[in-house]
């Protein structure tokens, strides 16, 4: 007599950790995998970083995941990705963030190989609001480059991964070198003291280099060779891109970090200043200002079956880890 489970199909397990169904890979890391997550009461998409708490150890990698999550807690901006919930088990940690399909911006690159201004120009604005933002909120993100830019489905630019920043500590130099050597300022990979800020200065200018040209200013296979020409600043700069262009890109990769031009100078640029959003450096008093969308509240009632009274004491408070916060950013943040 034949076997009769043979024919009996495996239902699919569902995969639950908290309020979110967890679903298919998107993509995996040192020490843990990124999966797609959907939140039960409200249906919004998510990305859920599971980082596995043995290999943290092993990797001797606690300050960094902690470095990430302390600083993305910290930040609500359009182009830095959101840290929405920490959930904790014995086994994992799952971080619960923003979910964004249009890829990495290094992707892009590749694909469309040097673009236009115009184009890299929207890029580039958005990616020095999100700097700007950062700095602001005395942080140095130390790893800009663009494999570590998310774009959206409308290829917005989102600034992911602060696993190696660090917070800026008044009269405090950093001597750690990190970042990948490509993007790396001269005096990172020289050992030398910096600030912070004029590191992911210099990145910016690589990544605008690449939007530009399709390439890097400093390529080498031999990372000593590497490291000599981006200590003497020297690269080719194509005669077919404009003066004003060329002017910022100079004056970001300056070895010195003294000459070397600011974001508030870059901020202030004639090439960067043309058609540039007013939504990007909003004044500094509303840019943090919370203003309780009415609408998104009676989402939130409708998704967890509340009153709009604890929805809005459950904003007040303030707790990044309540339901009802993390239901209303979320429905927020998918308008």
């Amino acid at each position: 007599m034949a076997d009769s489970r043979r024919s009996i199909p495996k239902t699919p397990v569902e995969v639950r950790i908290g309020d979110y169904i967890i679903g298919e890979t998107l993509g995996s890391g040192t020490f843990g995998k990124v999966k797609v997550g959907i939140h039960k009461s409200t249906g919004v998409q998510v990305a859920v970083k599971i980082v596995n708490r043995d290999k943290i150890k092993a990797l001797d990698v606690a300050g960094k995941l902690r470095r990430e999550i302390q600083n993305l807690w910290l930040f609500r901006h359009p182009h830095i990705i959101k840290l929405y919930q920490v959930i904790s088990t014995p086994t994992d940690i799952f971080m619960i963030m923003e979910y964004v399909s249009g890829g990495e911006l290094f992707d892009f690159i590749v694909k469309s190989g040097k673009i236009s201004e115009k184009d890299a120009r929207k890029f580039f604005q958005q990616i020095i609001s999100g700097v700007d933002y950062c700095h602001r909120h005395k942080v140095v993100h130390r790893d800009l480059k663009p494999e570590n830019l998310l774009l959206d489905a409308n290829h917005n630019v989102k600034i992911a991964d602060f696993g190696l920043s660090n917070i800026m500590q008044d009269g405090e130099f950093l001597r750690t070198s990190c970042g990948s050597p490509n993007y790396a300022a001269p005096e990172v990979i020289s050992g030398k003291l910096y600030a912070g800020p004029e590191v992911d200065v210099w990145s910016c200018g690589v990544i605008l280099y690449a939007l530009l040209c399709g390439t890097l200013p400093f390529d080498e296979e031999h990372i000593p060779t590497l490291f000599k020409k981006i200590k003497a600043g020297y690269f080719h700069m194509p005669e077919w891109l404009g003066a004003s262009v060329r002017d910022l890109l100079k004056k970001m990769l300056t070895v010195d970090p003294i000459k070397r031009i600011s974001i508030d100078d870059i901020r202030r640029h004639p090439w960067f200043v043309i058609d540039l959003p007013s939504h990007l450096f909003p004044q500094e008093r509303d840019e943090d200002a919370s203003i309780i969308d009415k609408e998104a509240v009676y989402e939130v009632c409708q998704a967890c079956n509340v009153t709009e009274r604890e929805v809005f004491a459950a904003l007040i408070a303030n707790d990044p880890s309540d339901q009802l916060c993390v239901a209303y950013h979320l429905i927020i943040d998918n308008k």
